[in-house]
């Protein structure tokens, strides 16, 4: 009964370790991205916090609102991002995002940067018995 337990025990704190692993390495690769998908967003033009929100959500990239805010705080302080505000016939005032000249080249070279990284990403994975 004993081993049968310790067995029991064991599985379960493989799986737990797996998951964990999966789970951390799954957030670590949306935090690396999220930066890239935000100034995305607010290239086309300027969005406030719920738009931004939502855009990420309608492409599978699911963020909530306490990770958003201090990343746009953090992109705004290195002079990435700038805002406005404008008032809102259905709430508050609306605090509006958009890049600055900085920022401008910043996504270039970021867009550069994921185009080569995804290029290197599929290399590898999907041709990886040719890479030998």
């Amino acid at each position: 009964m004993l081993y049968m337990v310790l067995s029991f025990i064991y599985l379960f704190a493989i799986q737990t370790y797996k998951l964990m692993k999966i789970e951390n390495t799954t957030a670590q690769m949306r935090k690396g991205i999220l930066e890239f998908c935000i100034l995305s967003l607010i290239s086309g033009h300027d969005l406030y916090t719920s738009e931004i929100l939502e855009a990420l959500k309608k492409g599978k990239m699911l963020v909530v609102e306490g990770t958003v805010y201090p990343l746009l705080t953090r992109l705004k302080n290195a002079d990435l991002l700038h805002y406005r505000w404008e008032e809102s016939s259905s709430g508050p005032p609306r605090k509006y995002y958009s890049l600055t000249p900085k920022g401008e080249a910043f996504l270039s070279e970021l867009q550069k940067v994921w185009s080569e990284l995804n290029k290197a990403v599929k290399t590898i994975t999907q041709n990886k018995n040719n890479l030998k």
